[in-house]
């Protein structure tokens, strides 16, 4: 019997209800999550793995500017971008990530870069550039590829406003926008990608959730492939993605039912803001927030392809 597909991909997770958009970004969004998932399932379909699968998608995510990863990733305190990401292998457990670099195009190839190329798992700043700097695969960038006009307008206004965080596309809200893929190939093995820009006005060096394996991104065929988009201090304090996995593994938990218990339990009774999106080996999906909306994608059992941005919406765009 052949073994099943799946996928699902994220495209941050906050303040979005009707009307926050206009009907022409909305359709656009659209238009781009299925583009981004579309990437994926090809990858499935053809035989590819998991792990060439969500970064594929997760290459399309950073190359559309409506999403805070790569070209449209926000500004930093100083008027920079410092990008982050993650990519894992639930075969093997293999990892790579970078955090708070400045000029390889896309950062989830970067992490690819890390897993593949090099003895270590998580490399930041400098050294990160470096690194990726010698990998003769990557494309490399100015750090103001990846300005937009609305990243620079939103800039501007948290400066003014610091004590906030910016919704994205528009408003002063709490909003955050990583992108991330899991996905589960004809092998059996899921994996796990997330690349963020990090939160409007960042200083210090600051690194979320998404570039830290077991926070942000985790992958291993004994439970699941999650990857995670929100407010990243309250994700790094309640180890959100290795703790749906932990839930599977060692208690036996269903993917539904530990996505619930921390996504809508722990992380949110702690504050916390955001979802996930999850697959298992059998190829249960689940994509879960605690949040009025999260850009999303999915493939269903049959085949169907889905984007959604409102809690309540559901699209199925046909093949």
């Amino acid at each position: 019997m052949t073994q099943s597909i799946a996928m699902a991909l994220h495209g941050g997770a906050g303040v979005l209800m009707p009307g926050v958009l206009t009907p022409d970004d909305e359709q656009a969004i659209h238009a781009a999550l299925l583009q981004a998932l579309k990437a994926g399932v090809d990858v499935l379909e053809q035989g590819g793995s998991s792990l060439d699968a969500v970064q594929a998608s997760v290459v399309e995510l950073e190359e559309c500017p409506w999403f805070n990863a790569g070209k449209g990733a926000v500004f930093t305190h100083k008027g920079d971008h410092e990008l982050d990401a993650a990519i894992m292998n639930g075969a093997n457990l293999e990892a790579g990530a970078v955090a708070g670099v400045h000029h390889v195009r896309n950062p989830i190839c970067g992490a690819r870069a890390v897993l593949e190329h090099s003895e270590h798992v998580l490399l930041a700043g400098e050294g990160a550039d470096l690194f990726l700097s010698e990998q003769p695969d990557l494309e490399h960038v100015s750090n103001d590829w990846y300005d937009t006009p609305l990243r620079r307008r939103q800039w501007a206004a948290q400066q003014q406003q610091p004590e906030t965080v910016l919704l994205e596309p528009g408003g002063v809200e709490k909003k955050f926008g990583t992108v991330g893929a899991v996905a589960l190939d004809r092998q059996g093995h899921v994996a796990a990608a997330t690349s963020t820009g990090g939160i409007t006005n960042k200083r210090y060096g600051r690194v979320g959730d998404s570039p830290l394996i077991g926070l942000g991104t985790w992958a291993d065929d004994r439970s699941a492939a999650i990857s995670a988009t929100g407010h990243g201090e309250f994700f790094m304090r309640t180890v959100v993605a290795h703790n749906i996995a932990s839930r599977i593994r060692l208690v036996g938990s269903s993917l539904a039912d530990a996505c619930e218990q921390v996504v809508q339990g722990e992380l949110k009774d702690l504050g916390g803001n955001g979802g996930v999106v999850a697959v298992t080996p059998s190829g249960e999906t689940v994509l879960s927030f605690n949040t009025p909306g999260m850009y999303r994608a999915w493939r269903d059992a049959e085949g169907g392809l889905h984007t959604a941005i409102y809690a309540e919406d559901d699209r199925l765009h046909a093949v």
